[in-house]
């Protein structure tokens, strides 16, 4: 039987992401080894693409307080307004969101061509969408819904076969008076000493640590834990935390912002690095501008952009984690749906030069250095991008992915391998091959077939590029 290379691809990401979380594998390398580490990541590094949803209270108000828009992203309503404890509470009598479909959900991202779901267990306003018995402060004892959510979502996610992840506010838990981020009502985290005011390890060891251990113990195989604002994580409090990971799923990843080093590294919110990373690496990224839901926001990315940036993040090495925000009804903004399905179909034809593919062998395809030597907020050299085209490779295969219509004819970059040689990805139409002055290049049919983005391959002598 034919399968399809992306559904091949699929499939072997969900039975690698399965095989990795087997747990008492003989002869098993220690959990902090390298070779654990790299077995881990195998399935991650196969995925390429993941779905983050951003769902909870947050999505009730949807940016409005009292008939005032409070600016900035969804989800930190309760912090821009400085919400008390006791009012924001009242938002759970309100929850009950009668449309969230979990299949629908994971067929979604189906759809849209990911290979993992990331979901806000409980994210800084403290509130959990599982049945948590740390405390009452959950979906199920203080809301009308009383389901556990994540318990759905788990189970729809093990039918379809998509590994799911669990998003945790370690530090930030503006409900709770020992954790980070409430000032106006618990007073700030820290003295004018710069030493702690407030009891953080009663509620780390009181809530976050216990409630990471019910993740980790009641919602079947955990593909990764997503931690977020590492606030007053010292090493020893982040070791608690990748301890507990480590005893009871070993095989699951940990992100890059627990307040140690992970298995991958987290990239700033929607920053895509300007060149090739060496290790693992993942860019959470909005949809539109908030992660939460804000009913002002319907600015979404076109499915060009989207298919843009995850080639272009592929083409570095990386992960493209793009995040929805449901409404408090439990609907994913249709606008959103459109255009993850849109890249899904794109991806259904395409997807065998982003599943699973190596980085770029070049690089100046990517961009040039600022001939100002000139640095962003984070310090590092601003890059005065290129968006012609990219490249992802495979072992004796470039995937030459072409958004604007290449030079005519389009010269291939420096190597000496020879050229096999070259078709269409979309419909295996070959793609004449020419050599001047040593050089190959492609005569690439005009105008190039796909309004979103071209795929030629070219077929070389030898595994990899040699320059």
């Amino acid at each position: 039987m034919n399968i399809p290379h992306h559904r091949r691809l699929a499939t072997l990401v969900a039975l690698g992401f399965s095989a990795a979380l087997a747990q008492g594998a003989p002869q098993a390398p220690a959990p902090d080894s390298p070779e654990a580490k790299q077995a881990r990541l195998a399935w991650f590094k196969e995925a390429k693409f993941g779905l983050f949803i951003h769902w909870g209270l947050y999505a009730i108000p949807a940016g409005e307080w009292k008939g005032k828009h409070v600016p900035g992203i969804g989800e930190w309503i309760m912090n821009r307004a400085k919400i008390p404890v006791a009012e924001y509470e009242q938002l759970a009598k309100q929850w009950n969101p009668v449309k969230f479909d979990p299949d629908a959900w994971v067929q979604m991202a189906q759809d849209a061509g990911m290979k993992y779901i990331v979901i806000t267990s409980k994210h800084h306003d403290g509130f959990a969408l599982f049945d948590s018995k740390v405390t009452k402060w959950d979906v199920v004892d203080a809301t009308p819904f009383k389901r556990d959510i994540l318990k759905e979502l788990s189970a729809a996610c093990q039918k379809h076969g998509m590994p799911l992840g669990f998003y945790y506010s370690q530090a930030q838990d503006w409900h709770e008076p020992g954790g980070a981020g409430n000032d106006w009502d618990f007073g700030p985290d820290l003295g004018p000493d710069g030493k702690e005011r407030k009891d953080y390890d009663a509620y780390l060891r009181g809530k976050a640590e216990p409630q990471v251990r019910e993740l980790l113990t009641g919602y079947g195989p955990v593909a990764l834990i997503w931690f977020d604002t590492p606030r007053m994580m010292t090493p020893e409090r982040a070791r608690r935390f990748s301890d507990l990971v480590r005893s009871l799923q070993p095989k699951t990843l940990i992100d890059g912002r627990l307040g140690a080093a992970g298995d991958y590294v987290s990239t700033g919110d929607n920053v895509i690095p300007a060149q090739v990373q060496n290790e693992a690496w993942e860019v959470p990224a909005t949809i539109n501008h908030t992660w939460g839901f804000r009913r002002d926001d319907q600015d979404w990315k076109s499915p060009g952009e989207v298919t843009f940036k995850l080639v272009d993040i592929v083409s570095k090495g990386g992960n493209y984690l793009l995040n929805v925000g449901p409404t408090a009804e439990g609907v994913i903004p249709q606008g959103s749906q459109e255009t993850l399905r849109t890249v899904g179909r794109w991806l259904k034809v395409n997807g065998e030069a982003v599943y699973g593919t190596g980085p770029t062998p070049w690089g100046d395809e990517l961009g040039e250095p600022s001939a100002k030597g000139t640095k962003d907020l984070r310090g590092n050299p601003l890059a005065l991008p290129h968006n012609e085209w990219r490249v992802t490779t495979r072992p004796g295969k470039l995937y030459f992915i072409f958004f604007q219509e290449p030079r005519a004819p389009f010269e291939l970059p420096p190597m000496k391998n020879a050229v096999k040689r070259a078709y269409r990805l979309a419909d295996a139409e070959p793609v004449e091959v020419k050599v001047e002055n040593g050089r190959p290049q492609l005569v690439v049919a005009r105008p190039i077939r796909d309004p979103m983005a071209t795929v030629v391959v070219v077929e070389i002598e030898g595994d990899k590029v040699e320059r």
